[in-house]
């Protein structure tokens, strides 16, 4: 692979792979060079195609890619799943099927069963992790009836399609996962208003922790922290989380050379990915 290209350090079994991209191997033109994955940003389609189908031959496993939409729906990928899928999570059990994310700022968490059977991807923006209301995904009625909430935020979500898998791949509780955080906006350059972090303290317990108020009266916020505080929530401990610490290295806005970002650049920016699977 890409050697500019980040490969989780984390213990997931033999049988699992992950990398994120950086901004390095691809054939797109300036303001999307080099490897922009996102097609829905601007750039030429065929140099899109390309640098997916780069990704896809890098990796050894066909990179599924998803609609983000900034709502909390989980994908389940199979051998005949297109791209297109609008999700901003996936999970599969089958081999060589790469559970894809991008993103330009907003935080990709990539998840294993410790036995490797089954591995997802998470797009964690704000608004999926916080569970914003308005745009969260609602549950059938059946499933409310047995006592799930009517709404959820996407890593509850994502981690629900390993703890509720039945069949040859049974369920398994959180305790068995492991997590890996990826790079993405910094506090340091994550300035909110104070509706984002009220959406959060409405949903959260403890994300307070993770706001820092300004002279101006806005708030720096803490992706990666408020990620690992919603993984505690969810039974996940600190051991199992790895990655992204909150330190200025991870900061996709700081660092143009080696990361996109739609903060720092606007709309006329890339996407960079966030792949996990199974070999």
């Amino acid at each position: 692979m890409n050697p500019f290209w980040l490969v989780p350090q984390w213990p997931a079994p033999p049988s699992v792979r992950a990398v994120f991209t950086s901004r390095q191997g691809g054939v797109s033109a300036a303001p999307y060079d080099c490897l922009n994955l996102g097609d829905h940003v601007g750039d030429a389609a065929a140099r899109v195609a390309a640098n997916r189908a780069q990704l896809s031959s890098s990796i050894g496993a066909r990179a599924v890619f998803l609609r983000q939409v900034h709502r909390a729906g989980v994908a389940e990928l199979d051998v005949g799943t297109a791209d297109g899928g609008q999700a901003d999570a996936c999970s599969t059990t089958r081999a060589a099927l790469a559970c894809t994310v991008m993103v330009a700022d907003c935080l990709p968490v990539l998840l294993s069963r410790r036995d490797g059977a089954r591995v997802a991807a998470a797009h964690a923006g704000w608004r999926g992790l916080a569970g914003v209301p308005a745009l969260r995904t609602a549950l059938p009625a059946e499933r409310q009836a047995a006592g799930e909430p009517a709404f959820t935020d996407v890593l509850s979500a994502v981690l629900r399609s390993f703890t509720a898998s039945a069949g040859v791949n049974t369920s398994c509780a959180a305790t068995d996962l492991i997590a890996w955080l990826g790079p993405c906006i910094g506090p340091a350059a994550f300035e909110v208003g104070a509706e984002v972090r009220a959406a959060f303290m409405a949903q959260l317990a403890g994300a307070d922790e993770w706001f820092q108020r300004t002279s101006a009266g806005k708030f720096r916020a803490d992706l990666p922290g408020l990620a690992r505080l919603r993984l505690r929530t969810l039974g996940m401990g600190d051991e199992q989380v790895y990655g992204n610490d909150s330190s200025p290295s991870w900061c996709t806005a700081s660092d143009p050379s080696r990361f996109f970002s739609h903060r720092r650049d606007g709309a006329a920016t890339g996407r960079m990915a966030a792949c996990i699977w199974r070999v």
